[in-house]
């Protein structure tokens, strides 16, 4: 290192340049101290740099840690204390030897002296003499030349410090100019906004024309309400008793006369105007900025040599808690000057409170270290601000911290509050932190807190004011007038003053605020307590004719401050500082701040110390995180932080999360990350995945030859998914509750499985965007679904890998990537094995380009050359399309010729020439090459004529309605003889296209065109149309017809059936057509292709074939052209030299080695023995699988026991059969499988797809795809039959005869792993057949839960013969001669309720109303019908008698609609009830209601009881009825709705439960299609009235 050199400047330290110091006894010494970067510093500026036992190196900003001792800890550099010690030893010999020589020089007597005879002296003696005398002159000439040295480098470094000291004066007085320029600006736009606040009310000021807008108003509310009125009574005549129709009619009929208005009101002025006082403005700023000669402040990091020895082993300065004038440090805060000081201090005069010197108290507590050194590239702060704070020297620290003002709307006092400089941050990069106490809370965002170190200078001021305020000489009195922004002193409580100061005055007699006000006018008065943050109104109750027993009254509460203490008070800042929790805003910003987020606040941090973590200074806001101290070692309801906290509870959220950072975060530690993912060689084949796909420029692969990274996949679910995730957060403690950007973590995905993944996005409402980074794909998930991850899953780096495809470009590059591109590379690619060769080496911050390469039987296709050929890409300039590899074989590989080499420029359709200077073409033009073009379906009339749009005319389409908006958007219609076959510009759907006239239509009426560039038809309006500019005539849709197929059933013409199928298919699908040939009139022959769901390209003619809607037209093929020969080829191609214009093409790009298709072995197996079915009859079953088709497979009890067995033999049997070959499977039935347990299963061979077979296992019936290596071609245990028995449901018809996706969904939650009893109904005669079963789930049948919800229905043909399969039973079982005399069968109940009779339309009639579901469907019982009895019991009574006896009761096993029953409610009783339908399945429950009450519940099924017949006599007590006159609000105002009726509002509903007590009558207004009612009050007034009066419904 450089600072260990041997040089004269290796004993200075670089900071402060002062020399290093040895200890001795009388002298404190300053040590060259070594840190862990290798700098060297002293003792003295390494002190001053600590910062909570770090300094951060201010040559390389390296962070060193403290030992245990502090600064006197670190290594000592030996080098440097060599090096003084040798100078020392040096010294100390020259002076030695200088004292020897001048004692030999001197001399001897001083009659010598006066001699003047010269003494004879030896030779020898005077050779000596001389030598000493040389001696001495070369030490001080090498004295002399250092010294001149050290001089120079002095001198050179006031030079360049000089220079420096004068730049940063200069930008430092220039920063505090332009901000004392903003401040000055900032006055006057709040003195502008101020005055402008004057004018809110500026309606007063023109009474005139508020008067007669108050006429208007009054004219329009008479004739709205006439008008209601009037619609009343035209829908319902009766009501014409209840209003006086002729006055209703006088004022609907009454004419508006304007004359009567005095309009001319409006053109009258205010009379306000504004004036500005120039002279006054002038005065002002030539007196407000000037430049001041004050003291001379350090600019230096450091303080001088002497205050560094002087203080060798002081500890840094500290924040002190005493007050004013016994010693409190100005190295804190310093007190708060008057401004008679601040004025005398701009004046260069002394002030007349001179601040206390510096004494630091040994009983003072420390707080937070303030002195910090900031570097010089984080540029000058303004005076006074905690920057300079830092800068200048140490003894030295600002009195005054930033000017905070109060936050409050009105006018609030100028008060400089001081923010204290340990509690802001002035370098951002430490989180200070302190224990406060919050005073006061208005939100999350604002906020008061108090220091709890400064409670005992709080009591001290405290005890000062009572004392001050209980002299005479702070007693109002009648001459005293009070001011806005005064200081006064305020009744606290009992023998309490507090200091206070005035905001709002309001003077006796006036309304409006003033600024200042005699005392005895005073009526009230608004204060703000600096200490506590909040402010108080005070009311002040007086008699004018009395002013002094108002003011003895004014001074019980209010006290004003004596002129002499003011100074002294003002010493004592305001206690209260105004903070906001930093980073969090409301949940919903534009309610803002809601009553529970700060009543959540409160209860967190009342009465209580919290800690207080300060980020930075926000104008007069400190951005802090406050912190909840635990008082014992649990954690139990002790929030992470009032952050966290409250977005946790949902009631705010973070405003703008940023990434971690070393200086912000005050863990001080940064967290793992993934290491990057590791690109592969250049020109190396890897066999690869396609995991996730964005567009073709943007996408990730993962290659699969990695073992480790599946097993790290296994741990991954081992660890996390083996509980539940409430199980994986409560015991093992992994939960996230605010995760920050870039955090690595663990998530779930939607298949239940977890995976790593990195925090990238906080969308809000506990939401987080992750991005896997072993797949590439991203996705918005909940916190609750994530999870810590350990280390030990760090060990792979993340395994996706960000590609781009190399060698092509979008079509349009200004546009990027067509929809068409995308989904055509999604369709080839997505999650699928490829062959990737990496083109280049890139930085890791650009997706890697790759070449990719699909396998197939024909060979080895590049994806490049498909899109490119598809029309869907280009090649890069330079770039040729490479040959197909074809697998080794018999199949021979011919070059292009070389025609086609040189034609290959002109083959790219116009949309891939280039972006610049393309011609718009309105004609579409067919590209040279007609196979495989990629178009998008517009219309479907039948297989014989649909019409298309090719892909790479999206570019010529966009440019086209460019255009047509452009002329069109802003043109007018105009009158144009319209004729059949003109083109005009049309106007559709918001879009103008063109158009053609299908026929003449006349120039007021619709018109039918035909879309040009769709195919199909639409009817508008004539003025919807333009004339269409002849250069833009033509159409880019092609219109097409299916070749090779006819109409089925002998028909020349489609079938709508085939039509209507086609069009529901096609329309607005992508897919291929290859144009057979091409015709100049009608519809194009072609063959069209798309892919189905599963991903497969389908043939459209070959799926309508397939479907009996068409049938196939068979025509001889013709042969295929025969391939030339290499003698064939013209002489010029059969040269080895490359043509001119290819001879620059990069070089071919490397392919993968051909692989060769080894000879596949024939072999045929058959399928296994057929299951042994069992009979019929009652059984139970455990249902192992169900297909996709509905079908149930199911084990017999014995058969679970003979798999167990099976098992076992497989395995053995595995191990004696000989090595897996390539075989052909076309012939394979049954075989053998390897599961996921990597155990060896039977199976059966239902399709082979590629590399993979589709196969079920015989013994569990489970459907998979799998490889082709995990299959053996072999029947195991063929002695076995299969154990799974396939069955299907009894008596029931599907939706569509075939179960639907959602039904086979259901019927897997309900059976799947689970044993149930079946019921077998019939056997089949195929013994692989069905059979046909009930199964029956806690007594309810399959069937009904299927037909319940929807999904199937019954077969009454099957359903009649269930009974009949019940009564056989088993046919082995023995007849038992049972005696079944004196039983008797349970009469059936049939039948429901009977509801109550109501009396004729229009007569009225009492009811009570039982329930209310909407403010107009209530539930009523008519109250002037007798008491039915039956039996002589009433239904009370009957009740009663039941529940005595309610164990009693019978279950009930049926649940039909409407069915009546008996349900138990809370009280334990049971009450009359119907069933509404299921409510769930898992547990079972019923929806019911109570027919006497209105009500509805949801029970299960235990609580029902079947109903006695004699309670179904008793008619419904409560009656369903709709209330007529109203319905919902069109506009509904309210925010708190129904929730199962959301058109009616929450207050709505309880506006209308307080309408519904008292007296109620009704009247039946409809009984068909439902019963409709008026309600009347005790009044007889329509009840619903209020509602319409209040906007809460409208008129029906």
């Amino acid at each position: 290192m450089s600072d260990r050199g041997d040089n004269s400047n290796s004993v200075f330290c670089k900071i402060c340049g002062t020399a290093y110091i040895l200890p001795e006894d009388d002298v404190v010494g300053n040590l060259p101290h070594l840190l862990l970067c290798g700098h060297i510093f002293c003792a003295a500026c390494l002190r001053s740099l600590e910062f909570i036992n770090v300094i951060i190196c201010p040559d390389c900003k390296v962070e060193s840690t403290l030992p245990e001792g502090g600064v006197e800890g670190l290594q000592v550099d030996s080098r440097v204390i060599g090096l003084i010690y040798t100078a020392k030893m040096n010294k100390t010999r020259s002076s030695r030897i200088d004292r020897q020589r001048i004692h030999k020089v001197k001399p001897s007597s001083p009659v010598q002296e006066n001699s003047t005879e010269v003494p004879h002296m030896a030779p020898s003696a005077q050779a000596s003499d001389i030598k000493v005398t040389e001696e001495v002159m070369e030490d001080a000439l090498l004295q002399a030349s250092k010294s001149m040295a050290q001089l120079r480098d002095i001198h050179q470094t006031l030079v360049k410090g000089l220079s420096l000291q004068v730049k940063k004066e200069k930008a430092r007085l220039q920063k505090e100019l332009d901000q004392a320029m903003d401040e000055a600006y900032n006055i006057l736009h709040h003195r502008k906004v101020v005055l402008l606040s004057e004018l809110t009310h500026m309606e007063q000021h023109f009474p005139f024309s508020r008067r007669v807008m108050g006429k208007v108003e009054e004219r329009m509310s008479a004739l709205e309400t006439a008008m209601q009125r009037a619609k009343q009574v035209h829908q319902f005549p009766s009501l014409e008793s209840y209003c006086h129709l002729d006055s209703v009619l006088e004022t609907l009929q009454a004419p508006v006369d304007v004359q009567s208005f005095e309009m001319y009101c409006l053109s009258q002025g205010s009379g306000l105007s504004w004036a500005l006082q120039h002279d006054g403005l002038m005065q002002g700023l030539k007196t407000c900025l000037k430049i001041n000669s004050g003291k001379i402040r350090l600019l230096d990091h450091s303080p001088p040599r002497t205050q560094l020895q002087g203080r060798g082993n002081q500890k840094p300065f500290r924040r002190s808690h005493t007050p004013p004038g016994e010693g409190r440090s100005l190295s804190h805060r310093g007190p708060m000057r008057s401004q008679q000081e601040e004025e005398s201090q701009m004046m260069g005069q002394p002030a007349l409170s001179p601040p206390p010197s510096y004494d630091p108290s040994p009983d003072s507590t420390p707080n937070v270290i303030i002195e910090e050194i900031i570097e010089e590239d984080q540029g000058t702060e303004m005076e006074g601000g905690p920057g300079a704070a830092r800068r200048a020297g140490r003894e030295e620290s600002p009195v005054i911290g930033p000017e905070l003002h109060q936050p409050n709307d009105r006018q609030k006092p100028e008060w400089k509050k001081v923010i204290p400089l340990d509690v802001i941050p002035a370098n951002r990069g430490k989180v200070l932190q302190e224990w406060v106490l919050v005073t006061h809370v208005e939100n999350p965002n604002h906020f008061y807190v108090r220091h709890v170190a400064e409670k005992k200078s709080a009591v001290m001021l405290s005890k000062k004011i009572n004392s001050v305020s209980s002299g005479e000489r702070c007693l109002f009195t009648t001459r005293d007038v009070l001011k806005t922004g005064s200081l006064v002193f305020v009744k606290w409580k009992e023998d309490a003053w507090c200091r206070a100061v005035v905001t709002e005055m309001f003077k006796r007699g006036c309304l409006d605020t003033v600024t200042s006000c005699p005392a005895p006018q005073l009526s009230r008065i608004r204060v703000y307590y600096q200490d506590y943050g909040f402010s108080k109104n005070l009311s002040l109750q007086g008699d004018e004719e009395s002013p002094d027993l108002f003011i003895s009254g004014l001074n019980n509460c209010l006290r004003k401050v004596d002129m002499a203490f003011q100074p002294e008070l003002r010493r004592w800042p305001p206690q209260a500082i105004k903070c906001s929790l930093k980073d969090i805003v409301p949940a919903d910003q534009v309610k803002g701040w809601t009553v529970e987020a700060t009543d959540e606040f409160r209860r967190v941090v009342s009465l209580s110390v919290v800690e207080m973590h300060v980020f930075a200074q926000d104008q007069d806001f400190l951005l802090v995180d406050l912190k909840k101290a635990p008082m014992d070692c649990s954690t139990i309801n002790v929030p992470l932080s009032l952050q966290e906290y409250l977005v946790f509870l949902d009631v705010a959220k973070f405003y703008s999360p940023v990434a971690w950072n070393a200086r912000t975060m005050p863990c001080g530690r940064k967290p793992l990350q993934y290491y990057p993912p590791i690109y592969p060689s250049t020109h190396l084949e890897l066999n690869a995945m396609v995991s996730h796909i964005i567009d073709p420029s943007h996408f990730y692969i993962q290659l699969v030859d990695n073992m480790e990274f599946w097993l790290l996949t296994a741990k991954l679910q081992e660890f996390y998914g083996g509980a539940s995730l409430e199980g994986v957060r409560e015991e093992k403690g992994l939960e996230l509750y605010c995760p920050v950007l870039d955090q690595a973590c663990v998530a779930v995905s939607d298949d239940k499985t977890w995976y790593r993944a990195t925090v990238i996005g906080h969308p809000g409402g506990r939401q987080v965007e992750v991005s896997f980074v072993d797949f590439g794909n991203k996705k918005v998930l909940s916190v609750n679904h994530l999870r810590k991850i350990k280390d030990e899953f760090f060990a792979l780096p993340a395994m996706a890998l960000r590609c781009c495809l190399a060698d092509v470009l979008p079509l349009e590059r200004q546009q990027g990537w067509s929809e068409a591109s995308t989904e055509r590379f999604i369709t080839l690619l997505n999650h699928k094995l490829v062959t990737a060769v990496a083109t280049k080496e890139v930085p890791r911050s650009k997706a890697l380009p790759v070449r990719l390469f699909l396998s197939s039987k024909s060979g080895n296709s590049c994806i490049a050359d498909l899109l490119v050929t598809e029309q869907l890409a280009r090649f890069n300039q330079g770039v040729r399309p490479s040959a197909p590899q074809d697998p080794v074989g018999d199949v021979v590989v011919w070059d292009p010729p070389f025609e086609a080499l040189l034609g290959e420029g002109g083959s790219e359709p116009p949309e891939q020439a280039g972006d610049e200077a393309q011609e718009l073409q309105p004609r579409l033009v067919l590209p040279p090459s007609l196979k495989d073009l990629r178009v998008r379906v517009t219309h479907v009339s039948s297989p014989g004529s649909f019409h298309v749009q090719l892909a790479w005319c999206d570019g010529q389409m966009k440019r086209l309605y460019e255009v047509l908006k452009q002329k069109y958007a802003r043109s007018e219609p105009s009158e144009v003889e319209w004729q059949a076959g003109m083109f005009c510009a049309a106007y559709i759907n918001g879009v103008w296209e063109r158009a053609q006239l299908c026929s003449a239509v006349p120039s007021s009426s619709m018109a039918e065109v035909l879309r040009c560039d769709f195919g199909n038809k639409v009817k508008l309006h004539v003025t919807n149309l333009r004339p269409l500019l002849p250069h833009l005539e033509g159409s880019l849709a092609l219109e097409c017809t299916l070749t090779n197929v006819r109409p089925a059933g002998g028909r020349s013409s489609w079938t709508a059936t085939a039509c209507d199928f086609i069009s529901e298919h096609l329309t607005g699908v992508t897919a291929t057509i290859t144009i057979q040939e091409k015709t100049e009139k009608g519809p194009v022959p072609v063959c069209l292709v798309c892919s189905n769901r599963a991903g497969q390209e389908v043939s459209i003619a070959d799926f309508l074939v397939s479907e009996g809607l068409a049938l196939k037209e068979r025509k001889p093929s013709p042969s295929p052209p025969s391939m030339p020969t290499l003698e064939e080829l013209p002489e010029e191609t059969q040269g080895d030299a490359c043509p001119p214009d290819l001879s620059c093409s990069p070089p071919p790009a490397p392919r993968p080695t051909p692989r060769t298709t080894p000879v596949r072995e024939k072999i045929q197996t058959q399928l296994y023995q057929p299951p042994e079915l069992p009979l019929c009859g009652h059984t139970q079953m455990s249902v192992s699988a169900v297909g996709e088709d509905g079908i149930i497979y199911a084990m017999t009890l014995q058969a679970e026991r003979q798999f167990e067995q099976l098992r076992e033999r497989l395995q053995q049997h595995m191990k004696t059969l000989p090595r897996q070959k390539p075989y052909t499977w076309k012939s394979v039935l049954g075989c053998a499988v390897m599961g996921p347990d990597m155990l060896w299963y039977r199976g059966q061979v239902l399709e082979v797809i590629g590399g993979h077979v589709k196969v079920r296992y015989v013994d569990q019936g489970l459907v998979e795809n799998i490889p082709v290596c995990h299959v053996y071609p072999a029947l195991l245990c063929d002695d076995v039959p299969q154990l799974c028995v396939p069955c299907q449901l009894h008596g029931v018809i599907p939706v569509g005869k075939v179960w639907q996706l959602d039904a086979v969904a259901l019927l897997k939650e309900l059976l799947l792993n689970r044993c149930v009893d079946m019921q077998l109904m019939d056997q089949p005669e195929d013994p692989r057949g069905c059979l046909m079963v009930q199964v029956f789930l806690q007594g309810l049948t399959l069937s009904r839960i299927m037909v319940h919800h929807q999904h199937a229905s019954m077969d009454q043909l099957a359903s009649a013969d269930v009974q009949e399969h019940v009564e056989q039973g088993f046919p082995d079982l023995d007849d038992w001669d049972m005696d079944t005399e004196g039983l008797e069968a349970m009469d059936t109940v049939l039948g429901g309720f009977s509801n109550p009779s109501l009396p004729e339309e229009g007569e009225r009639f009492r009811v009570t109303i039982k329930h209310l579901r909407t403010p107009n469907e209530v539930f009523l019982s008519p109250l002037e019908q007798g008491i039915l009895k039956v039996d002589g019991e009433s239904l009370e009574e009957a009740l009663n008698t039941v529940n005595d006896h309610r164990e009693t009761l019978a279950p009930l096993t049926d649940f039909p609609l409407e069915a009546p029953c008996l349900v138990e409610y809370s009280d334990g009783l049971y009450y009359r009830a119907k069933v509404l339908g299921f409510a769930g399945l898992n547990p079972l429950e019923v929806l019911v209601r109570h027919v006497d009450y209105g009500s509805d519940d949801t029970l299960p099924i235990n609580k029902l009881r079947q109903i006695p017949p004699h309670l179904l006599m008793f008619p419904c007590k409560a009656l369903k009825v709709r209330l007529a006159g109203f319905q919902p609000p069109r506009v509904r105002r309210e925010l708190e709705c129904l929730s199962y009726s959301p058109k009616w509002s929450m207050k709505a509903a309880l506006e209308m439960i307080d309408l519904l007590h008292g007296n109620i009558t009704a009247s039946v207004t409809a009984t068909e299609p439902e019963l409709s009612v008026f309600l009347y009050d005790e009044n007889g007034a329509l009840v619903h009235l209020p509602l319409l009066n209040k906007g809460l419904a409208d008129y029906n």
